[in-house]
Order: C-alpha cells, then structure tokens, then sequence
C-alpha cells in the first residue's frame, strides 16, 4: 500500500515541525539552565564576600572589656593629674 503524495508532505511538514520545535526548545532551555548557572554562581560569590565582609567588621570592633579597661586607665591618669594639679595650688 503506498502513501499519497500528500500525506507523506503532511507527515514530512509535521516532522519538520518537530524538529524545529525541538531546536527550539533546546535552545531556550539551554539559555535557561546557564542564566541559572550564572546566578548561582554569583550567588556564591556575594555569599563568600559577605562572610569575609562580617569577619572584618567583627575584627575591627571593641569589646565591652576593653573599652572599660581603657576608660579606666584615662580616668587613672586624670585622677593623678588632678593631684598634681593640686599639689602645685597648695604651694
């Protein structure tokens, strides 16, 4: 039984069309997957900055301890200047 010229365009047209689509969609979808890439790795990268911003920040901060201990030895010193500053009014 042989298929009329007609029917095997029709078939070729679809197969044709498949085809395209198929491109099509492969295309798309590989522009896709590495947009996704992309982002994820730039992702990363801010996650990684984001760490060693933290840790600068956290190096260069003053501890609750070390303040009161500076304020205490600037407070130490003013107390002795007072004293000598009062030593020199007696005289």
């Amino acid at each position: 039984m042989r298929v009329p010229r007609l029917a095997a365009r029709a078939t070729r047209g679809k197969f044709v069309d498949l085809v395209l689509w198929n491109v099509a969609l492969t295309g798309a979808l590989t522009l896709v997957s590495w947009f996704a890439k992309t982002m994820w790795a730039e992702q990363q990268r801010l996650n990684i900055l984001l760490n060693r911003t933290r840790e600068e920040v956290a190096r260069d901060y003053v501890t609750k301890a070390e303040v009161h201990a500076d304020i205490n030895r600037v407070m130490h010193r003013l107390e002795q200047l007072d004293s000598k500053l009062d030593r020199l009014m007696e005289r």
